[in-house]
């Protein structure tokens, strides 16, 4: 399958790519600079020269694909919608893979699935126009898939590393927000990139929670990184008020209470998560 990805030099793309080689899929990516180009090679993909505002190049590369996965960030709602629209148009009916997050639900009050309502913090209550939009396509002659990845860990480990890892290590002792009992959803961006090769077969209008099933307390993850950072486990709690001054609106979803099952992907797509111990994963560092 001819496959047309955004975002593919980050975190989760460069897995996604690997995913998708693996399988046998041959891969076109957006690269908007030239290093962005050298690193989509690196990865195996071909790179076409444009970003999401490039709104004719984004139509004619998904022309040219089977199926279109949407991984990067745009900077509004507005523009991420118009960028959907545009490949979502050029692919046609072929499969397009829109990426959400499960931070749209708010708190979870115990183990959740995809049906759960949305209750979202400020920082990502505008996803709800632009994915209903996406699905809506599926009405019609479109194929549209969303995933909603939980809070992700493995590799880069993007932003757990930048909020409480790299704090922690420069204090001494890794944060956790309030009194820790909180639950983060997670999911190891290996695992997430196959979920998205999964997705390529879904059915019009899917929407999958893309999760591992174990979900820690907050309190539990600190501790982990506290020993994987070399700390001995040392971990010091972080009021929400104080977060939200060092954090931004971040601190709000950080501090959600979520608990999700990836029993509809399994059902549906057969895809089991491998990574099933992040406490570890964290304490190896």
């Amino acid at each position: 399958m001819k496959v047309f990805i955004t975002g593919a030099s980050g975190y989760i793309g460069k897995a996604t790519v690997a995913a998708l080689l693996r399988h046998g899929h041959a891969v076109e990516a957006l690269a908007r600079t030239d290093t962005s180009a050298a690193a989509v090679r690196e990865t195996g993909a071909t790179p076409v020269s444009g970003d999401l505002s490039d709104l004719d190049a984004l139509t004619a590369a998904a022309g040219r694909a089977d199926a279109v996965i949407h991984l990067a960030q745009a900077d509004s709602a507005e523009a991420d919608l118009a960028a959907a629209t545009a490949m979502q148009d050029g692919v046609g009916a072929g499969t397009y893979v829109h990426t959400g997050g499960t931070w749209v639900y708010g708190d979870t009050d115990g183990i959740a699935d995809e049906d759960a309502a949305w209750n979202p913090p400020a920082l990502v209550a505008w996803r709800q126009e632009v994915e209903e939009k996406v699905l809506s396509r599926a009405a019609s002659s479109g194929r549209p898939v969303v995933i909603r990845p939980g809070l992700l860990y493995g590799g880069e480990n993007r932003l757990i590393d930048i909020f409480f890892t790299r704090p922690g290590k420069e204090s001494g002792a890794i944060p956790y927000l309030g009194d820790g009992t909180n639950h983060w959803s997670l999911v190891h961006v290996d695992d997430l990139a196959e979920l998205y090769v999964a997705a390529l077969n879904a059915r019009a209008g899917a929407v999958y929670v893309g999760v591992g099933g174990v979900d820690p307390t907050t309190y539990e993850i600190a501790t982990a990184i506290s020993r994987g950072a070399g700390l001995e486990g040392k971990t010091v709690a972080l009021p929400l008020d104080e977060a939200r001054a060092r954090m931004g609106p971040i601190a709000d979803a950080f501090a959600l209470d979520q608990r999700f099952t990836p029993a509809r992907a399994q059902a549906e797509l057969g895809w089991t998560p491998r990574h099933t111990d992040p406490l570890a994963t964290f304490a190896q560092g």
